[in-house]
């Protein structure tokens, strides 16, 4: 038993994540190839990454050591069927982060019409319904060779059955006029709208117009008569007290 494996990371992050046409560009590719997260972006971004470097690398030394790395790199990279076999290092160069993604085999499932959207590809394979030459492959990051390209199919021979995707219908655009109509339907809405108001105020046929009476102010209560200050100073009268035996 050796010591085990130090996990690395296959990836290495953009400097500007934040950047908005960074965003909005990786956004784009991870909708039309069905991917699952940014990660994988980036992992093609590098693969291509340490290529163009090696490329720049080899175009800086001398002739005779050039030629021999020259193959080794540019046959690599026919085997995965991204360059023909007259390729040069400037053709390496030219190469994008979407040459590496349709080779794929998510992108190829999908391309060679074993499924229809890239993420029902995805989910046919991670569910272990795809074969490459007769052997079961759980992987949709895979980098399928030249070779392997023709050998793609279902597993086992048993066939999906894919219904055909239904086209969504936008709605149609209403058609604006231009702002000489648009000032007709105001004017036209504004006579209409006073018109009605005209023909509400009119009193009905036979029966003359009610005047409306003008609210008159209330009257005002008398005032009470106030108590002089004799009256006020006067004790008040108390009943006599009955004794007891007295008739009432």
């Amino acid at each position: 038993m050796g010591d085990p494996r130090k996990t690395r990371k296959h990836f290495k992050r953009p400097l500007k994540i934040w950047d908005r046409s960074n965003i909005e560009r990786e956004k784009a590719l991870k909708e039309t190839y069905g991917l699952k997260n940014k990660r994988e972006i980036w992992r093609t971004e590098t693969m291509l990454r340490k290529k163009r470097h090696s490329a720049r690398s080899l175009l800086a030394l001398a002739l005779e050591e050039r030629l021999k790395r020259e193959s080794n790199l540019l046959r690599s990279l026919a085997r995965i069927g991204l360059l023909n076999e007259k390729a040069t290092l400037d053709d390496v160069l030219t190469l994008n982060v979407e040459s590496f993604l349709e080779r794929r085999l998510q992108t190829l499932v999908w391309r060679h019409g074993l499924a229809n959207t890239a993420k029902q590809a995805r989910q046919f394979i991670t569910h272990g319904h795809i074969a490459i030459a007769g052997r079961r492959v759980t992987a949709p990051g895979c980098i399928v060779t030249a070779e392997q390209e023709g050998k793609i199919g279902y597993y086992a021979g048993k066939k999906m059955v894919l219904k055909p995707v239904a086209k969504e219908k936008k709605p149609a655009k209403k058609k604006e006029g231009t702002e000489a109509e648009k000032k007709g339907i105001r004017e036209e809405a504004e006579k209409k709208g006073i018109r009605e108001e005209f023909e509400a105020a009119k009193p009905p046929e036979g029966k003359p117009a009610k005047k409306k009476e003008k609210k008159t102010k209330k009257e005002k209560k008398p005032a009470k008569e106030e108590k002089t200050k004799k009256e006020k100073n006067q004790p008040k009268k108390r009943r006599p007290k009955k004794k007891k035996g007295e008739a009432e």
